[in-house]
């Protein structure tokens, strides 16, 4: 696990210096308060569900780093650079922007960036946002179509890089609005899960800020004054319904602060005995104690 001291400790290299991309990082206490939460989650979430092969035999690992330029993918971008700066991630990284096509997409924003920061990167184009118009129909949204073109052109990035993980800058509410929306409208109790592997067996993908908070996300990349793409770029899609979920999420953590802390915790602690999936767990197997060793006399 990472140690309280770890990010003050320098590189593996013996390096005071920092990673480019952490340059003109304020130099307040709320500020490295800040920091240091962010990296000592996504450690956590990368320990907890095992998203690093720690036989030393085995090749070193690349990762494909999913960018997108919104705050949440900056974000990953730094704490996992950082990780891997100081010797506590032993993979490559290779950042990775699909463009696809959305009209007024700032296309050297990216790429200027990546290179000026000294990342290793591949700035992909796939024009999936013609396919999505032509085949969603008026009205609908297009979130689930164009997420599906999206992870399939990651997919074959990854396999023509040598990347054995498709990494996602998914963050704590994501996944707790992911819950609620299968809880609502699918009729399951899922969510994202920070580390699955694809249907075709070859990849993973991984969510190391499963543990941060959005709100993190958003105050580090402000902090830092990464350049935000804004999420928009294909039509603000009033009503859908992610977004009334996180309306009510928010009102509940304005009512209860932490609220949101508790949920996610919750995702952690299931107790199968105490829900109704039978395929889960063994009701029908379960037996009184007088009745397996009936008492004598």
């Amino acid at each position: 696990m990472l140690d309280r001291d770890d990010l003050d400790a320098p590189d593996a290299t013996g390096s005071d210096d920092i990673h480019p991309l952490f340059h003109g990082a304020p130099k307040t206490t709320e500020f490295r308060k800040l920091r240091k939460r962010i990296i000592r989650e996504t450690r956590e979430a990368i320990d907890r569900y095992g998203m690093v092969n720690r036989d030393p035999t085995a090749p070193r690992e690349k990762w494909l780093v999913c960018l997108s330029g919104g705050k949440d993918s900056y974000t990953l971008l730094a704490a996992l650079t950082e990780l891997q700066w100081r010797g506590l991630l032993p993979v490559d990284l290779l950042a990775c922007n699909l463009d696809q096509g959305q009209p007024g997409f700032p296309a050297t924003v990216l790429p200027e960036f990546l290179a000026r920061m000294g990342v290793p990167h591949r700035i992909e184009y796939a024009d999936t946002y013609s396919i999505v118009k032509d085949k969603v129909p008026q009205g609908r949204t297009y979130c689930a179509l164009c997420s599906r073109l999206r992870r399939g052109n990651l997919y074959r990035v990854a396999r023509e890089e040598g990347c054995c993980a498709v990494v996602l800058g998914h963050h704590r509410d994501d996944i707790l609005e992911t819950f609620f929306l299968n809880l609502f409208h699918g009729g399951k109790l899922a969510t994202m899960p920070p580390r699955l592997l694809n249907d075709e067996g070859d990849l993973f993908v991984h969510r190391p800020l499963a543990h941060v908070a959005e709100a993190d996300c958003e105050a580090f990349s402000r902090a830092m004054n990464y350049p935000i793409i804004p999420c928009d770029l294909c039509g603000s899609q009033d009503g859908l319904q992610r977004q009334v979920i996180k309306r009510m999420l928010d009102d509940w953590e304005s009512r209860a602060p932490g609220r949101r802390g508790k949920m996610f915790s919750a995702l952690m602690s299931a107790r199968p005995s105490h829900l109704l999936d039978a395929e889960l767990f063994d009701f029908g197997g379960l037996t009184r104690a007088m009745a397996a060793d009936p008492p004598k006399g």
